[in-house]
């Protein structure tokens, strides 16, 4: 049974995310390779041009949730070291908002642990998208308000 790295690292940041800084981290002599996803902001959505992107996670619950997935990985795949960072607040178009580094001594395992993690914490971790458009936001999934109508008012029954 596979134990979790004591150098893994789970990390919510406010600032841009240094990518070359977590590469270095997970890398090590024993390894082969090293697979990394960076998500980042598109200029759409939903065939809509987007403005910029808002992030708020339940932090606490989100790196909890975080070390769990990590903890996942290293039971399923023989791997070595997992950094997984996600950006909180606002971000524009083109910056990363979820950074993943897994390293490993050979690339299959890390290519599957990589592609693991991210569907599995988008899935899981508590971690919210507001976009913004020109004609408002929506919290992702979700859909535009419709316009209000008016509507009149039911009369009590006598």
């Amino acid at each position: 049974m596979a134990t979790r790295s004591k150098d893994d690292i789970y990390q919510l940041v406010r600032a841009p995310i240094d990518m070359a800084a977590f590469v270095r981290h997970v890398r090590a002599p024993e390894d082969g390779a090293t697979v990394t996803f960076d998500g980042f902001v598109r200029n759409q959505s939903r065939d809509r041009p987007t403005l910029y992107l808002d992030y708020e996670a339940y932090e606490s619950m989100a790196i909890a949730k975080m070390r769990e997935i990590g903890a996942q990985l290293h039971e399923k795949y023989l791997i070595h070291r997992v950094a997984m960072v996600h950006r909180l607040g606002r971000l524009e178009i083109g910056e990363t908002s979820v950074f993943i580094a897994i390293s490993a001594p050979h690339r299959a395992a890390a290519f599957d642990a990589c592609r693991f993690a991210i569907d599995t914490l988008k899935r899981t971790v508590p971690i919210w998208k507001k976009e913004y458009f020109e004609d408002g936001a929506v919290w992702a999934d979700g859909e535009l308000p419709p316009a209000p109508v008016a509507t009149p008012r039911a009369k009590p029954a006598s």
